[in-house]
């Protein structure tokens, strides 16, 4: 029998493991950070978060989801997918409608509760989200960098959803 080269052994399995690594990393999942406050109270500045590449392949985005995306100053944003294509989107006295029918937004309640009497939301409204675009809004309605400011999200700028906090430790969740 031949003795085996450990050393050539050892090569390929690191060979393959790094490969094995950056196929998941491109192509499926990828990490990101959270970089400021949008997002509060559903997510904190600096949570790390897993982004599902793959899902958006496979089916589109759905209303409520966290997505990320690349906004047009060179970022990525993270926000919450609120209109799809054709809705008409109105915001009146913190009252989200699609399409003229009133949406339960739990994730804002928290929100709501604190500003005792202020608005968390400008009245505003979209009559329509363009074929092929999302309407995208952070929780954090008063600090936010959202559709409303930059417009609405090509459905090809979005990278993709993300649900899983994996960082800090103690805060490890999945994102309704």
């Amino acid at each position: 029998m031949k003795k085996k080269n450990v050393w050539w052994e050892w090569t390929k399995a690191l060979v393959i493991a790094i490969s094995i690594a950056a196929v998941i990393r491109f192509f499926l999942f990828t990490p990101i950070v959270v970089d400021g406050l949008s997002m509060m109270p559903t997510l904190q500045n600096g949570d790390r978060m897993v982004v599902n590449k793959v899902n958006y392949k496979l089916s589109p985005p759905e209303r409520f989801d966290v997505i990320v995306f690349h906004a047009p100053e060179q970022r990525d944003y993270i926000k919450r997918v609120i209109g799809l294509p054709g809705d008409k989107i109105t915001l009146i006295d913190d009252q989200l409608y699609i399409n003229d029918e009133p949406m339960d937004e739990p994730y804002l309640d928290g929100y709501k509760e604190e500003l005792s009497g202020g608005v968390l939301t400008e009245d505003f409204t979209l009559e329509q989200v363009p074929d092929g675009e999302l309407f995208v809004m952070g929780d954090n309605r008063r600090y936010s960098k959202d559709s409303r400011d930059i417009g609405t999200v090509e459905i090809e700028e979005v990278i993709g959803n993300t649900s899983l906090v994996f960082w800090p430790l103690q805060e490890i969740r999945v994102v309704d």
